[in-house]
């Protein structure tokens, strides 16, 4: 007789921001979830969460940084087998400023968890999913055109949207659906960290939306099979403007009244 396999949700990022966001919205919406595998640094903060949601959570203290951290996850799926019905890549950061001014490490921080670990954990959960499984993917509305004073974080929410819709399209025979998710400014701690090399303009800060929002549409968006999720008529004017009007004409607008975080 063949054992049903667990039915589980993944996320990574899970300990802050919009992942921790989307670990109490799945765990609230989604009836058919037997447990979600919740991936981050800081362990203390998800052992918090255990207590706010009414669904199993695994813990899986990982840094995405390190290559460690897949074979470990890798190890885990093989284990147990499960069946992954929503991968949730959620881990991410930024720094403001200049190339030039930026780390080394800093630079390539950002490459590794943004694009990366993001591509890594994606295949390593892939041959787990099955039919009408979900990838979520938390791009950025930064990915619709090159940034000045944000030139990395910006390029990697590029590869974010276009991988997530490539992949989209590969996994439609399968039934497999892939969402980039590409909000705008949103009021997590993204900007605490983020501003630690550079401030943003206060406008940004006057339109940063409420990431209960922006998961409920992710979520809702995802569900419908959209390829991209794009919360708001601010955003979703930018996103117009930035396939209209040449990216040169916009580059040099935002140069001009001081460099644009999005």
């Amino acid at each position: 007789m063949k054992m049903t396999k667990k039915k589980i949700a993944i996320i990574t990022g899970a300990s802050s921001g919009m992942g921790r966001e989307c670990v109490i919205q799945l765990a609230d919406r989604f009836a058919g979830l037997e447990e979600i595998w919740v991936i981050a640094r800081r362990k203390e903060r998800l052992f918090r969460l255990v207590s706010e949601v009414p669904v199993p959570l695994k813990i899986l203290e990982l840094d995405l940084q390190r290559e460690e951290a897949f074979a470990a996850l890798d190890e885990k799926l093989e284990w147990e087998e499960p069946e992954v019905k929503i991968l949730v890549n959620a881990a991410g950061f930024g720094k403001i400023g200049q190339v030039s001014e930026l780390s080394l490490d800093e630079e390539t921080g950002m490459t590794d968890v943004n694009c990366r670990a993001l591509a890594a954990v994606t295949r390593l959960v892939l041959p787990y999913m099955t039919k009408n499984s979900r990838i979520l993917q938390f791009a950025s509305a930064a990915a619709f055109l090159p940034q000045p004073g944000f030139a990395i974080y910006a390029a990697t929410k590029a590869f974010v949207l276009s991988y997530s819709r490539a992949l989209s399209m590969e996994l439609k025979r399968r039934q497999i659906y892939v969402t980039a998710v590409c909000p705008g400014p949103v009021k997590t701690e993204f900007f605490a960290i983020a501003e630690t090399t550079g401030k943003i303009p206060l406008y940004k800060r006057l339109a940063m939306a409420d990431p209960k929002r922006v998961v409920k549409k992710a979520l809702r968006d995802s569900m419908m099979g959209k390829p991209v999720s794009v919360y708001g008529p601010l955003m979703k004017a930018f996103w117009l403007l930035s396939k209209l009007c040449p990216h040169e004409l916009i580059l040099s607008l935002f140069v001009s009244i001081g460099n644009c975080v999005l």
